[in-house]
């Protein structure tokens, strides 16, 4: 299993159709930006294609996962041997935290990642809430060249705050 491999397989879904658009995003998000936390996964966010009012549905990713012989385990795809979880992007500020990922060069491979400012405010939602991501929150506001401005902007206007 290489990582570069899964990111590869994301980018393809991204061509083939099977999303729209994603962006990696938890702690393997915050790899590219500060100190590695561990974690087991990969967690995606995904804009899926959909008629508008349509209800939000992964099966084609299910499908398409299974058809190139990726397992599902649980609420995971086994994607390069990697556990991936490809969560909707349903809210005003998952859909942000997509649109203004950061495309980052990982071996080659061009990867979409949420930018820092967003991880935080993603990791400050009520259902998001946990101490393990408030702490992940307080670490990533003291990254280096962290935009505080912006920062402060989207919890303002997600009505968040730490």
């Amino acid at each position: 299993m290489a990582f570069v491999d899964t990111l590869r397989t994301l980018n393809t879904m991204k061509a083939e159709g099977v999303i729209e658009e994603y962006a990696i995003a938890g702690a393997m998000a915050i790899v590219f930006w500060a100190e590695p936390v561990p974690t087991f996964d990969l967690d995606v966010l995904v804009q899926l294609p959909q008629a508008e009012g349509e209800l939000i549905r992964l099966d084609g990713i299910y499908r398409w996962a299974s058809s190139r012989g990726y397992a599902a385990r649980d609420e995971h795809i086994l994607v390069e041997g990697l556990p991936t979880q490809f969560v909707p992007s349903p809210s005003p500020l998952a859909r942000e935290a997509v649109a203004s990922a950061a495309e980052v060069d990982y071996q080659g491979v061009l990867v979409r990642v949420v930018r820092p400012e967003y991880l935080i405010a993603l990791y400050l939602q009520p259902p998001a809430r946990t101490a393990k991501r408030r702490e992940r929150a307080a670490m990533l506001v003291e990254l280096p060249g962290l935009n505080r401005a912006l920062v402060d902007e989207i919890l303002s206007r997600h009505g968040l705050s730490f």
